[in-house]
């Protein structure tokens, strides 16, 4: 038997998707180069996936998806503002910072779920914002 006394009641308030080819990523970074990773992904990102154009396409797809979850344009939005990392377990977890948090924790959101997933030529990814 499962025990539920320490169970935290969340409950989802919003979502977003996004998809993306691989490719644009790939274009981008080399027509920008360094400063399209410096722009859009945190130091950690670029650290541990900048060899990995999949990996960083599908990150893109999460802040993308983070954003529509926030009702607001990327015009609006810090991109580095939004972390995606992976835990131990390889599972995908994200980490707002400066303004992009403050506008979450407006929203009542606790807690951020996400799931990213890619092929060949495609990245997408699921964003869940959950309060309780």
């Amino acid at each position: 038997m499962i025990s539920c006394n320490n169970v935290r009641r969340l409950f989802m308030i919003t979502i977003g998707i996004d998809i993306i080819e691989i490719n644009r990523i790939e274009n981008a970074i080399k027509y920008w180069q360094k400063n399209f990773l410096k722009r859009v992904y945190t130091e950690q990102e670029t650290t541990k996936y900048s060899n990995m154009t999949p990996s960083l396409a599908a990150r893109f797809a999460a802040k993308e998806a983070t954003m529509k979850a926030l009702r607001k344009s990327d015009s609006s939005i810090n991109w580095r503002e939004i972390e995606v990392l992976s835990m131990s377990n390889g599972a995908p977890t994200i980490q707002l910072y400066g303004q992009t948090k403050r506008l979450a924790e407006s929203m009542g959101i606790r807690e951020l779920s996400v799931s990213l997933s890619h092929c060949q030529d495609y990245a997408i990814a699921t964003v869940i914002g959950y309060a309780g």
